[in-house]
């Protein structure tokens, strides 16, 4: 975990009171497929997961997870999550250090994984994010995808290039301008911008205080109430729908929604880099302490090195915007020319190097789902959604 550790106090409050010693089942035995809990970003190579079977060698049986933190911590701790999955991805910033403390997850051995040291720099020992697969100094999860969240805007209608926040707040897009509905992702947001914009005193947008978490809140309550956003966007299909439609010409989203809603009607939607800095975060894929006891290991490993493969590197770059977590993604991408046609190549290109230009802002943010105090985050995030 970055910014903060994370203690029992903020379990408690992201779960709430009173949570008990997790039921387990009995001990299972090894089912050919691999029970994975993951979303369908997880995955890539078409609409169901053979070519992530056929490239890994392994059997995979996928349960869709939500995007929810406190309900995934739930389901593993509280839950009947280990004896039902073999492995699961998190929610964001912070699970990995929750799931391991719990021992709802298992430490990792590096040396079962062949493209381990094909890994990005930044997650190896002593790297500036080796902390976000790590529990105590023990690996406990492999990544698969990162990202800094930006501002999609509709470069078509607008006309210009945007580059700060302060046109997502801009007046001249009131009743046109959306974010998501998540405290996590809008507070943070929110609080790079009036941070570097001098507009609020925020010393740590990743780890906020009470009264920085009202600062951030009071600010989109007063906008909301003038009626300047058109909705909180739930979803990447709600998300892109709203940009494609042109109900919404500027939205704080993921990178996939503005990818999609560009495809759709063929609009030039653009995903901007912000001045003042974005929330950066990553993906991991960790393997359960059911799936270890039930003798899933070795499915596992084969699958976390799939996820460390350029094959999969270059495609969640190409299909869902999302960058790479392994070396050599460009020299793949040029040995397979039957794949990546010249146009593809030189929108990835371009794609990837606005991701280093994002991932290199000093304002950035690490995405945090265990804040020191959630309970502000959650009270205040209530009252945001109320006005």
């Amino acid at each position: 975990m970055r910014q903060t550790e994370f203690n029992r106090r903020q379990m408690m409050a992201l779960m709430g009171a009173g949570a008990a010693a997790s039921a387990m089942g009995t001990r299972a035995t090894a089912m050919e497929a691999l029970k994975l809990w993951a979303p369908g970003i997880a995955k890539v190579g078409g609409s169901d997961w053979t070519a992530m079977e056929t490239q890994s060698g392994v059997s995979i049986a996928n349960i869709a997870k939500s995007a929810r933190a406190d309900e995934a911590i739930q389901k593993m701790v509280v839950g009947d999550g280990n004896a039902l999955y073999d492995a699961m991805t998190d929610n964001g910033g912070g699970m990995e250090d929750a799931l391991a403390s719990q021992g709802a997850i298992v430490e990792l051995d590096p040396s079962r994984i062949p493209n381990w040291s094909n890994m990005l720099a930044t997650y190896q020992e002593g790297g500036d994010n080796a902390d976000t697969i790590r529990h105590d100094g023990k690996v406990v999860a492999v990544p698969y995808i990162s990202n800094a969240d930006s501002l999609a805007f509709n470069h078509g209608v607008i006309g210009e290039e945007l580059t700060s926040w302060e046109a997502l707040f801009d007046s001249q897009f009131r009743g046109r301008a959306a974010m998501q509905n998540d405290y996590g992702p809008t507070l943070t947001n929110t609080a790079i911008y009036l941070k570097q914009s001098g507009k609020g005193s925020i010393d740590n947008p990743s780890d906020m205080s009470e009264d920085e978490v009202r600062q951030v809140a009071e600010f989109l309550i007063d906008l909301k109430k003038k009626g300047h956003f058109r909705t909180f966007w739930d979803g990447v299909q709600n998300g892109s729908d709203l940009l494609s439609s042109e109900e919404v010409l500027v939205s704080s989203c993921w990178e996939v929604i503005q990818i999609f809603a560009a495809r759709k009607n063929g609009d030039d939607i653009r995903y901007g880099s912000m001045k003042e800095g974005h929330q950066s975060w990553n993906n991991v894929v960790m393997l359960t302490k059911g799936g270890q006891e039930r003798g899933m290991e070795d499915a596992f490993y084969k699958l976390a090195n799939l996820y460390l493969d350029p094959w999969f590197g270059s495609r969640t770059l190409a299909g869902l915007g999302f960058t790479p977590q392994m070396n050599g993604v460009g020299e793949y991408i040029e040995a397979n020319p039957g794949d990546f046609d010249d146009d593809t190549k030189s929108v990835l290109a371009e794609r990837l190097m606005r991701k280093e230009e994002r991932l290199a802002n000093p304002g950035n943010a690490w995405q945090n789902v265990f804040p020191t105090n959630i309970r502000a985050y959650q009270d205040w995030w209530a009252r945001v959604q109320a006005a």
